[in-house]
């Protein structure tokens, strides 16, 4: 992908929301792009609503903040319900986690699920490990960021102790994101 992405990551506190915003930024950076990001989280911060926003651009960025949204993943269905309407018509994608989210039929957007919550309670005894699933999928399906970027982003902002754990969780994430793209 290239030009000018506005993507969105929502969920509740928690769920590693703010970390994915930050890894996927950092590798937008590392591949040479143009990246701007915000997050925002409720007063509870744990369990409350929470997103994270990036932008990336080929040239320079003069507003850092989405106008609209041309990528969301939704992690739980109040950010999907909250976010939903924001998403670019026609062009917009939404990834979003299957068991934790019902999508609203026939908006005219591309709405595509994983069992990412599921799938890392199942194969990392980690329920926490869904955020890196769901960037997994969206570098797979989306190259918004190369996949060599977002490895170097882990290793620079992941606690070394926890970094295996986080690259398995990406790579079960690309795998899916692989089996739908391709």
């Amino acid at each position: 992908m290239s030009g000018f992405i506005q993507v969105r990551i929502s969920g509740f506190g928690g769920q590693g929301v703010v970390l994915a915003g930050v890894l996927l930024g950092e590798a937008g950076v590392i591949d040479g792009r143009q990246v701007a990001g915000s997050n925002s989280y409720g007063a509870q911060a744990r369990g409350s609503g929470c997103k994270s926003e990036i932008v990336f651009s080929e040239g320079l960025i003069d507003f850092p903040h989405l106008t609209t949204t041309d990528i969301l993943i939704a992690m739980s269905q109040g950010a999907y319900d909250l976010n939903w309407r924001d998403v670019k018509e026609k062009f917009g994608l939404i990834l979003y986690d299957r068991n934790l989210v019902t999508p609203k039929e026939a908006l005219g957007l591309k709405q595509v699920g994983f069992p990412a919550t599921e799938l890392a309670l199942k194969k990392l005894r980690n329920k926490q490990m869904a955020n890196l699933i769901l960037l997994g999928v969206l570098v797979e399906m989306t190259r918004v960021v190369s996949s060599k970027a977002i490895r170097k982003a882990i290793a620079l902002h992941v606690n070394e102790r926890l970094r295996p754990l986080n690259l398995k969780a990406l790579r079960i994430g690309m795998a899916l994101g692989r089996q739908t793209h391709g």
